[in-house]
């Protein structure tokens, strides 16, 4: 019989602090609380068909989506870990206007903030497709009792720590402090997350895309072409190249995370920026990427450079294996050059 130690998320986070001797442990706390959070989001996406939790609430967010009822709770739980941490001074949410400010007791000197999206994909909800949570933890700037929009609005390289909970046939977390990209996943029989999938390398070449094709009419001539391209037969480059999309950015990230491969939300006709939302999809995920040996673009740029100027801001993303993802600017540089020639 084959048998290893199972090492606990807590037990990994305690042994990779013991590398820096001047870590006070706010931020490892701070991934313990968001664990904790999404173990219980966890609890009651696995019973939502038994209990009155699915369906919508009658309201809409403030970026004009339908409010799932397992929306707001999930919302409603991380916020509750969060401020009482202590860890936290204040929270970004997809699901609010504003930022919230924690004026308590608890949150009196706290030195970081979050950005979350407490769950996406949750047009999912009622088909039993896989959702998640994806997090952003910045380091406050401003130095007043109370967090500032300043905070918030900070470019994606100036991350500490970024991740995403999926929430699947077994339910995973993935993060990264900067340095390697670890999963962990939950052993429901102990409650724990445990280390599942030591430092996470993307492959450099992917052969899936992921795009939602519907919109193809809405799409611009590079990005139509850079499709042409993946669906080309060439055997030597392993094409054409398999089209799979799930609809949750999670879902879909973290496929093509493991096998390889591009996810792109660009900009549309109608929606020149895109769908997705800088500081909580867009930021965490490049974060991760690169830390994996990938890459994320908004077609032009680098997106962990942007920088943000409100707290719901769109942009374009292109995400994944680096020659993919080169490829497909390529197309779009290319697109460029022929309106400036026009």
């Amino acid at each position: 019989m084959i048998s290893r130690k199972v090492m606990t998320l807590n037990e990994f986070i305690l042994q990779s602090q013991k590398g820096f001797p001047f870590a006070t442990g706010e931020l490892s706390n701070l991934l313990y609380d968001i664990s904790f959070a999404a173990k219980i989001v966890n609890r009651e996406v696995n019973k939502a068909g038994l209990v009155d939790i699915l369906g919508t609430t009658g309201n809409v967010n403030v970026q004009g989506e339908e409010v799932k009822k397992l929306d707001v709770f999930a919302h409603e739980q991380f916020l509750s870990s969060l401020r009482i941490s202590g860890h936290c001074k204040g929270v970004a949410s997809e699901e609010c206007d504003d930022f919230i400010d924690f004026d308590n007791k608890h949150a009196e000197g706290a030195k970081y903030v979050v950005c979350i999206d407490p769950l996406d994909g949750s047009s999912n909800i009622d088909v039993n497709v896989s959702i998640g949570t994806i997090f952003a933890i910045y380091r406050r700037v401003s130095t007043t009792p109370h967090c500032t929009l300043e905070d918030f609005l900070q470019p994606g390289n100036q991350l500490v720590a970024s991740g995403y909970v999926i929430y699947g046939s077994s339910t995973m977390l993935v993060y990264t402090t900067g340095t390697r990209v670890n999963g962990f996943t939950l052993d429901p029989s102990i409650g724990e997350f445990c280390l599942s999938h030591e430092n996470i390398k993307t492959p450099e070449k992917g052969k899936i895309y992921s795009i939602n094709e519907s919109y193809q009419q809405r799409f611009s001539p590079g990005v139509n072409e850079f499709i042409r391209h993946c669906k080309e037969e060439d055997k030597a480059e392993g094409r054409p190249y398999s089209s799979r999309y799930i609809g949750s950015l999670v879902a879909d990230f973290h496929r093509n995370l493991i096998k390889g491969g591009i996810y792109i939300y660009p900009s549309l006709s109608n929606r020149p920026k895109g769908k997705l939302r800088l500081l909580y999809e867009c930021n965490p995920m490049a974060f991760l990427i690169e830390q994996a040996g990938g890459r994320a673009t908004n077609g032009h740029q680098r997106i962990l450079d942007i920088q943000p100027t409100k707290l719901h801001q769109r942009s374009p993303l292109y995400i994944g294996s680096n020659d993919m993802v080169n490829k497909a600017e390529d197309f779009i540089r290319a697109e460029s050059q022929l309106l400036a020639e026009v």
